[in-house]
């Protein structure tokens, strides 16, 4: 019996999230405190307030969703026995404060930071996303590596859901060739960038030098990165795959069948929502899943 927790990303944010965990618990009311004062704003009041226009800015948005799981985690206490962990994009930073590899103050000053710098570069280079329904990867890669434009794979999701990014053109370009090779559909996105693409370089470059200033621990157990889709333990291998990790495609779908694999018999998904047991479900249904709670 292997059991994992995973953490989610960007988009499972909604108003009033983290609001249940500030009014019953002491030390999730704490943390919260702590983190306004990191921040240097009230992201308290965005989280638990109704305005869901306010929360869907990046600088409060990746905050918002770390602090939801990583609080949660810390609330859970003894009970939170992970055997393995991941999280999607955003969320492998809360799997690292939650296997303690980082520490919570560090891990929220990070993804502050990364938040903001992907926000700059997604002001430096105006990009998009889109999602590919019902091809096989291999005939998205090879499409996407024909256009002259910037367009890659970013989110490998689940099998037969791939996520591609670039610049405006290029996915434009690459929604109609896919669609004309069979995608069920090729959707953009309502997100602010290319996101996990080369355009997210400068982001990477400013995140890069703060990484290395920050102290690695070890952690209570493996870590499936977003880069390799493997289990890394060794703190310096954990840093030079998320330095990686703006840039490189967030292999999902490889590190659910990775952890399916190496023994996985029960996943808990930590935080908002539930699309990360909705991917493994996919991949298979006989996975015991649930969302964490107090």
């Amino acid at each position: 019996m292997m059991k994992a927790y995973v953490f989610p990303g960007q988009g499972a944010q909604f108003p009033g999230m983290g609001k249940d965990l500030y009014d019953n618990s002491e030390i999730a009311k704490e943390l919260f405190e702590k983190a306004n004062e990191i921040l240097g704003f009230s992201i308290t009041d965005i989280m638990f307030g109704e305005d869901a226009e306010a929360l869907k800015q990046t600088k409060v948005t990746q905050p918002a969703i770390f602090l939801h799981s990583v609080i949660l985690a810390k609330v859970l206490g003894s009970s939170f026995k992970p055997e393995m962990v991941a999280g999607h994009s955003l969320g492998e930073f809360s799997a690292l404060v939650s296997a303690g590899y980082l520490s919570f103050e560090d891990g929220l000053k990070l993804v502050s930071k990364r938040a903001m710098a992907m926000q700059k570069a997604c002001e430096q280079n105006p990009s998009t996303m889109a999602a590919v329904i019902g091809l096989e990867n291999e005939v998205v890669e090879k499409i996407c590596a024909e256009i002259k434009e910037v367009v890659v794979p970013a989110n490998y999701n689940c099998p037969g859901q791939l996520v591609i990014s670039g610049s405006n053109e290029g996915i434009d370009i690459a929604c109609e060739k896919l669609t004309e090779s069979g995608a069920r559909r090729a959707l953009k996105l309502p997100v602010g960038g290319a996101f996990h693409s080369p355009l997210m370089e400068p982001a990477r470059a400013e995140l890069e030098q703060a990484i290395d200033e920050t102290n690695f621990a070890k952690g209570v157990c493996p870590i499936y990165q977003n880069v390799t889709a493997t289990a890394i333990t060794n703190p310096e291998e954990i840093k030079e795959n998320l330095k990686k990790q703006l840039t490189s495609s967030v292999l999902w779908t490889q590190t659910m069948q990775q952890m399916i694999a190496d023994g996985l018999t029960s996943v808990t998904e930590v935080g908002p929502g539930k699309v990360l047991q909705g991917l493994f479900k996919k991949v298979d249904r006989k996975l015991e899943t649930q969302s964490a709670s107090l």
